[in-house]
């Protein structure tokens, strides 16, 4: 199975200079952890993501003033897979880096969809294959974001 199969096609995105604030209430709307930043309004080109881990650990969490950007707090060295990637693929690629949701671009860094690790489990793959995943995912490594 292809990722293009189960992926979530145009996601919401933030630019770097979105407010925090504004990029949290949109989460909370739209009901995800993460948004795809971009590199301006109206652009696909991906330049990072903001998690709300990111949000908690890196802004809030270190006492910033209000009224900061995304550029302050987004994750900009992000693991991508393509539209032709497998799903084994995408399941490797977030248990290496432990990462619960990964950007899908083409051929020219162009935002196109997200997988998350819900629809890896919700439709992906064998039961196995999923819980293997779900466990890379979990193990405590330090990283931040996801």
């Amino acid at each position: 199975m292809r990722i293009q199969d189960i992926m979530s096609g145009s996601p919401e995105t933030v630019t770097p200079d979105t407010s925090l604030a504004e990029a949290a209430k949109l989460m909370k709307d739209r009901d995800v952890g993460m948004l795809p930043v971009v590199d301006g309004d109206g652009s696909r080109k991906l330049v990072g993501v903001v998690t709300d881990r990111d949000i908690t650990i890196r802004h809030v969490a270190e006492n910033h003033p209000p009224g900061c950007k995304v550029r302050e707090a987004m994750t900009d060295s992000v693991a991508t897979c393509t539209v032709s990637d497998s799903v084994d693929d995408v399941m490797e690629l977030m248990g290496r880096e432990q990462v619960r949701r990964v950007p899908i671009v083409d051929e020219r860094g162009d935002l196109i969809g997200v997988v998350s690790q819900a629809d890896i489990v919700l439709q992906g793959s064998s039961d196995d294959e999923a819980e293997e995943t779900v466990e890379k995912i979990s193990r405590p490594s330090g990283k931040h974001s996801g």
